[in-house]
Protein backbone atom coordinates (compact mmCIF):
# COMPACT_ATOMS: atom_id res chain seq x y z
CA UNK A 1 0.00 0.00 0.00
CA UNK A 2 2.91 2.35 0.68
CA UNK A 3 4.23 1.84 -2.85
CA UNK A 4 0.79 2.63 -4.28
CA UNK A 5 0.65 5.84 -2.25
CA UNK A 6 4.06 6.89 -3.55
CA UNK A 7 3.07 6.20 -7.15
CA UNK A 8 -0.19 8.16 -6.76
CA UNK A 9 1.71 11.07 -5.23
CA UNK A 10 3.62 11.49 -8.50
CA UNK A 11 0.48 12.72 -10.27
CA UNK A 12 -1.98 13.61 -7.51
CA UNK A 13 -1.36 16.15 -4.78
CA UNK A 14 -4.39 15.12 -2.71
CA UNK A 15 -3.62 12.55 0.01
CA UNK A 16 -7.19 11.21 -0.44
CA UNK A 17 -6.12 10.00 -3.90
CA UNK A 18 -3.07 8.32 -2.37
CA UNK A 19 -5.28 6.41 0.05
CA UNK A 20 -7.77 5.46 -2.67
CA UNK A 21 -4.92 4.12 -4.80
CA UNK A 22 -3.57 2.20 -1.83
CA UNK A 23 -6.99 0.65 -1.18
CA UNK A 24 -7.41 -0.29 -4.85
CA UNK A 25 -4.01 -1.96 -4.95
CA UNK A 26 -4.59 -3.83 -1.72
CA UNK A 27 -7.94 -5.16 -3.01
CA UNK A 28 -6.16 -6.34 -6.17
CA UNK A 29 -3.48 -8.01 -4.04
CA UNK A 30 -6.11 -9.81 -1.96
CA UNK A 31 -7.90 -11.05 -5.08
CA UNK A 32 -4.67 -12.24 -6.71
CA UNK A 33 -3.85 -14.08 -3.48
CA UNK A 34 -7.11 -16.02 -3.98
CA UNK A 35 -9.32 -14.33 -1.38
CA UNK A 36 -12.45 -12.25 -1.87
CA UNK A 37 -11.41 -8.60 -1.63
CA UNK A 38 -14.93 -7.60 -0.56
CA UNK A 39 -14.61 -9.90 2.45
CA UNK A 40 -11.27 -8.29 3.33
CA UNK A 41 -12.34 -4.64 3.12
CA UNK A 42 -12.30 -4.16 6.88
CA UNK A 43 -8.69 -5.37 7.04
CA UNK A 44 -7.70 -3.10 4.15
CA UNK A 45 -9.34 -0.14 5.86
CA UNK A 46 -7.23 -0.63 8.99
CA UNK A 47 -4.20 0.31 6.88
CA UNK A 48 -5.78 3.53 5.58
CA UNK A 49 -4.54 6.80 7.06
CA UNK A 50 -6.80 7.77 10.00
CA UNK A 51 -7.69 11.09 8.35
CA UNK A 52 -9.35 9.21 5.49
CA UNK A 53 -10.46 5.92 7.04
CA UNK A 54 -13.99 6.94 8.07
CA UNK A 55 -14.90 8.41 4.68
CA UNK A 56 -13.56 5.39 2.79
CA UNK A 57 -15.35 3.07 5.19
CA UNK A 58 -18.60 4.87 4.40
CA UNK A 59 -18.31 4.63 0.61
CA UNK A 60 -17.08 1.02 0.74
CA UNK A 61 -19.89 -0.14 3.05
CA UNK A 62 -22.36 -2.71 1.74
CA UNK A 63 -25.18 -0.22 2.21
CA UNK A 64 -23.55 2.52 0.08
CA UNK A 65 -24.97 3.25 -3.37
CA UNK A 66 -23.48 5.56 -6.02
CA UNK A 67 -26.57 7.77 -5.74
CA UNK A 68 -25.23 8.75 -2.31
CA UNK A 69 -22.07 10.28 -3.77
CA UNK A 70 -21.48 13.89 -2.83
CA UNK A 71 -18.97 14.51 -5.64
CA UNK A 72 -18.77 13.74 -9.36
CA UNK A 73 -17.84 10.08 -9.83
CA UNK A 74 -14.50 10.98 -11.38
CA UNK A 75 -13.32 12.00 -7.91
CA UNK A 76 -11.46 9.33 -5.97
CA UNK A 77 -14.10 8.70 -3.28
CA UNK A 78 -17.14 8.00 -5.48
CA UNK A 79 -15.03 6.37 -8.20
CA UNK A 80 -13.67 3.70 -5.88
CA UNK A 81 -17.01 3.37 -4.10
CA UNK A 82 -18.83 2.95 -7.42
CA UNK A 83 -16.34 0.33 -8.62
CA UNK A 84 -16.72 -1.69 -5.42
CA UNK A 85 -20.51 -1.29 -5.65
CA UNK A 86 -20.47 -2.56 -9.27
CA UNK A 87 -18.37 -5.58 -8.25
CA UNK A 88 -20.54 -6.26 -5.20
CA UNK A 89 -23.89 -6.08 -7.04
CA UNK A 90 -23.03 -8.22 -10.07
CA UNK A 91 -21.85 -11.75 -10.74
CA UNK A 92 -19.50 -11.45 -13.74
CA UNK A 93 -16.79 -9.29 -15.25
CA UNK A 94 -19.05 -8.11 -18.06
CA UNK A 95 -21.95 -7.28 -15.74
CA UNK A 96 -19.66 -5.34 -13.38
CA UNK A 97 -18.30 -3.23 -16.26
CA UNK A 98 -21.79 -2.62 -17.63
CA UNK A 99 -23.04 -1.57 -14.17
CA UNK A 100 -20.14 0.89 -13.86
CA UNK A 101 -20.81 2.37 -17.31
CA UNK A 102 -24.55 2.60 -16.69
CA UNK A 103 -23.88 4.93 -13.77
CA UNK A 104 -22.97 7.66 -16.25
CA UNK A 105 -20.62 10.49 -15.42
CA UNK A 106 -16.92 9.69 -15.67
CA UNK A 107 -17.62 6.23 -17.06
CA UNK A 108 -14.15 5.56 -18.43
CA UNK A 109 -12.51 6.11 -15.04
CA UNK A 110 -15.11 4.19 -13.04
CA UNK A 111 -15.13 1.34 -15.58
CA UNK A 112 -11.31 1.19 -15.59
CA UNK A 113 -11.19 0.86 -11.80
CA UNK A 114 -14.05 -1.66 -11.90
CA UNK A 115 -12.25 -3.59 -14.64
CA UNK A 116 -9.09 -3.82 -12.55
CA UNK A 117 -10.99 -5.18 -9.57
CA UNK A 118 -13.21 -7.49 -11.61
CA UNK A 119 -10.24 -8.76 -13.60
CA UNK A 120 -8.43 -9.68 -10.41
CA UNK A 121 -11.54 -11.38 -9.00
CA UNK A 122 -12.77 -13.20 -12.12
CA UNK A 123 -9.50 -13.58 -14.05
CA UNK A 124 -8.58 -12.34 -17.50
CA UNK A 125 -10.41 -15.24 -19.11
CA UNK A 126 -13.69 -13.72 -17.87
CA UNK A 127 -13.25 -10.70 -20.14
CA UNK A 128 -15.56 -11.25 -23.12
CA UNK A 129 -13.64 -12.24 -26.24
CA UNK A 130 -15.68 -9.78 -28.29
CA UNK A 131 -14.06 -7.04 -26.19
CA UNK A 132 -10.48 -8.29 -26.51
CA UNK A 133 -10.50 -9.19 -30.23
CA UNK A 134 -10.62 -5.52 -31.13
CA UNK A 135 -7.60 -4.57 -28.99
CA UNK A 136 -4.73 -3.07 -30.92
CA UNK A 137 -1.94 -0.68 -30.02
CA UNK A 138 -0.21 1.15 -32.89
CA UNK A 139 3.43 1.78 -32.01
CA UNK A 140 4.57 5.28 -32.98
CA UNK A 141 7.84 5.32 -34.88
CA UNK A 142 7.76 1.58 -35.60
CA UNK A 143 6.93 1.72 -39.29
CA UNK A 144 3.26 0.91 -38.76
CA UNK A 145 3.70 -2.01 -36.38
CA UNK A 146 0.55 -2.72 -34.34
CA UNK A 147 0.33 -4.94 -31.29
CA UNK A 148 -2.77 -7.11 -30.93
CA UNK A 149 -3.98 -9.05 -27.89
CA UNK A 150 -1.52 -11.99 -28.20
CA UNK A 151 1.41 -9.54 -28.38
CA UNK A 152 0.10 -7.57 -25.42
CA UNK A 153 -0.28 -10.77 -23.38
CA UNK A 154 3.27 -11.79 -24.29
CA UNK A 155 4.54 -8.40 -23.11
CA UNK A 156 2.64 -8.76 -19.83
CA UNK A 157 4.07 -12.26 -19.26
CA UNK A 158 7.59 -11.01 -20.04
CA UNK A 159 7.17 -8.17 -17.58
CA UNK A 160 5.99 -10.53 -14.84
CA UNK A 161 8.92 -12.87 -15.49
CA UNK A 162 11.39 -9.98 -15.26
CA UNK A 163 9.87 -8.73 -12.01
CA UNK A 164 9.49 -12.13 -10.39
CA UNK A 165 12.51 -13.14 -8.30
CA UNK A 166 14.03 -16.50 -9.28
Amino acid sequence: MDAARQIAALTHGDPAAWEGTAIFHDLIRVALDGADPLDQLSQTLTAVHPDHRQRYAAILARSWHPDQATEFNGAVWPCLGSAVWALRTTRSYEDAIRAAIDLGGDTDTVAAVTGGLAGAVYGSEAIPTKWTEALHVPLPGSGGRTLHLPHLLDLARDLVERLTPD
